[in-house]
């Protein structure tokens, strides 16, 4: 039986400083693979090679990956300074209209930390350029040392909406997450319903208002562990849901009702 496709969105990288790439890390195949139970296909997100409307066509459901380059902040109307750190416009270039297509049409993505990021900017919102220089917030960004394990340990309390679409997806207001960002959300985007926040109030938990697919993201990363993390694992397991009712045609997306 033929799994539905969830293109993932691939980063830029240069190997050893000189060959360039696309690549995806290797836990966000798995978690789609292994846990929302569909085929993973890694996408060179760069307009040279493939355009939103092909994209569209040929995958069921999309995977807007973490990544260490930013959204340019020209997207939301400001200045690029130092603080903003490394960006991918050609990924911005892909990113940014594919949201945009998936919340009209219902095509079903998941966001995580910069796709987190790239849905809010898609919308019309903004960004803070580093969380940690905020007054009252703490430092969300990955540990510099240790080992994967230590650095995607869980770190914060994320708490959602009372009876929102997170809280009835996890079955629990509050939960722990892992945290390795730097920048965050400043204006949320036309829409964009922020669900859950970190103790320090910073957003980390979205979806659509109205979307007529699933749309959620999030500023954590689930993808670490997500067959046997509480939080993660129903996540993905929604998305495949998701990602399974499109390609049946069904567009039904039963985590997105109404309470």
């Amino acid at each position: 039986m033929t799994r539905p496709v969830v293109g993932i969105i691939g980063n830029q990288y240069l190997i050893n400083d000189q060959y360039p790439a696309h690549a995806g890390g290797t836990m966000n195949s798995e978690a789609v693979s292994g846990v929302s139970g569909c085929m993973p296909l890694l996408i060179p997100a760069d307009p040279r090679f493939v355009s939103v409307a092909e994209l569209i066509e040929r995958c069921d459901g999309f995977l807007l990956t973490g990544g260490r380059p930013n959204v340019h902040p020209e997207e939301y109307g400001e200045a690029a300074t130092e603080a903003h750190g490394a960006f991918d416009r050609a990924r911005d270039a892909i990113t940014l209209p594919l949201v945009r297509a998936c919340v009209e049409s219902g095509q079903p993505f998941l966001g995580i930390c910069r796709g987190f990021q790239e849905v809010n900017v898609a919308m019309g919102g903004s960004l803070y350029p580093e969380i940690r220089d905020l007054p009252g917030r703490d430092n969300h960004r990955m540990p510099p040392d240790g080992t994967l394990e230590e650095k995607f340990a869980l770190r914060h309390r994320v708490e959602f909406s009372e009876n929102g679409v997170f809280h009835r997806l996890m079955g629990a207001r509050t939960v722990m997450t892992n945290t390795l960002h730097g920048q965050g959300i400043k204006r949320a985007g036309a829409r964009v319903v922020v669900d859950g926040h970190a103790p320090d109030g910073t957003p980390e938990a979205t979806y659509i208002d109205g979307a007529p697919g699933f749309t959620l993201s999030v500023q954590w990363h689930p993808e670490w562990d997500a067959a046997n993390d509480p939080v993660s694992r129903p996540l993905f397991e929604a998305f495949g849901e998701a990602v399974r009712a499109w390609a049946d045609g069904r567009r039904a997306v039963p985590v997105l009702r109404s309470a």
